[in-house]
């Protein structure tokens, strides 16, 4: 019985992954297959064409908009690792007050939809003259609440005695937050690291927004603009090779790091 029930779980799951996996393998296969041969399309192309992939790049400057979707994404990445653990160790290891209740108000910003801060957050852009700079992409995105979050409770799961140690030894706050903290949390690091650069390449309202210049568009919003915008010209195929190229830097860090996004998300817990 229990092997059955063994056999049974993985069936499910093995089921439940290739429901997941097919869709982005259809679109892949998709975007190698002549445009009229789409529509047919069960699993493997009859013929493999990157025809679909030379028109993209013909008609949108992809390379540019990659380029401005990495620089943006590093940046907002880099920042938001730097800032929010600095917030998340004066959380969980500094006494002052109002320490709870400042968690608790950045806990409850994450209720927050983005769109309620979308109008007061442009106003604010306009006023400082950053519409169409890289300022707009990256400042309003260099802290994060969940990021604060994750760092909080891997700090908490930190001995005292290793933070009192170093305060012995002469170290200041940034440095044991940076050099002796960090090197403990690597699992924390890699997944907000993973969860920051996903955000911030996937964003698309607000570029669309506060980017009107074609040479500073990032990547979604460019293939957003390309797939509605008519210079597709209603070519299936053309969409779909703009939506691999999309996806797959994502899909690339996420299968280099998963073994530490898997290994945070399991071991992450909440502690007072």
């Amino acid at each position: 019985m229990r092997l059955i029930k063994k056999i049974s779980v993985y069936l499910v799951l093995t089921l439940a992954a290739l429901s997941f996996i097919y869709p982005f393998f259809w679109m892949i296969m998709a975007s190698l297959s002549p445009e009229q041969d789409i529509g047919s399309l069960v699993f493997f192309p009859s013929e493999i064409t990157f025809e679909n992939y030379n028109m993209m790049m013909g008609k949108i400057p992809i390379w540019r908009a990659l380029f401005n979707s990495l620089f943006v994404s590093f940046i907002n990445t880099g920042f938001s690792l730097v800032f929010s653990s600095m917030v998340g160790y004066a959380l969980s290891r500094m006494e002052f007050k109002m320490r709870d209740l400042i968690f608790f108000i950045i806990i409850f910003t994450m209720s927050l939809p983005f769109q309620i801060t979308l109008i007061p957050n442009y106003v604010l852009m306009v006023k400082v003259g950053w519409i169409d700079t890289y300022l707009s992409l990256t400042v309003p995105f260099m802290i994060n609440a969940f990021a604060i979050l994750m760092f909080r409770q891997a700090f908490a799961g930190i001995p005292q005695a290793l933070i009192d140690a170093a305060r012995i030894d002469g170290c200041g706050e940034l440095r044991i937050v940076f050099t002796i903290l960090w090197p403990n949390i690597k699992p924390t690091l890699i997944t907000v690291g993973i969860l920051a650069f996903m955000g911030s390449w996937n964003e698309v309202l607000w570029p669309l927004i506060v980017i009107r210049d074609e040479q500073l568009m990032t990547l979604p919003q460019l293939v957003t603009l390309f797939s509605v915008g008519g210079r597709a010209e209603a070519q299936l195929g053309v969409k779909l090779a703009a939506a691999v190229f999309l996806a797959t830097p994502i899909i690339i860090a996420y299968l280099i790091f998963q073994k530490y996004f898997i290994q945070s998300m399991a071991s992450t817990g909440m502690k007072d």
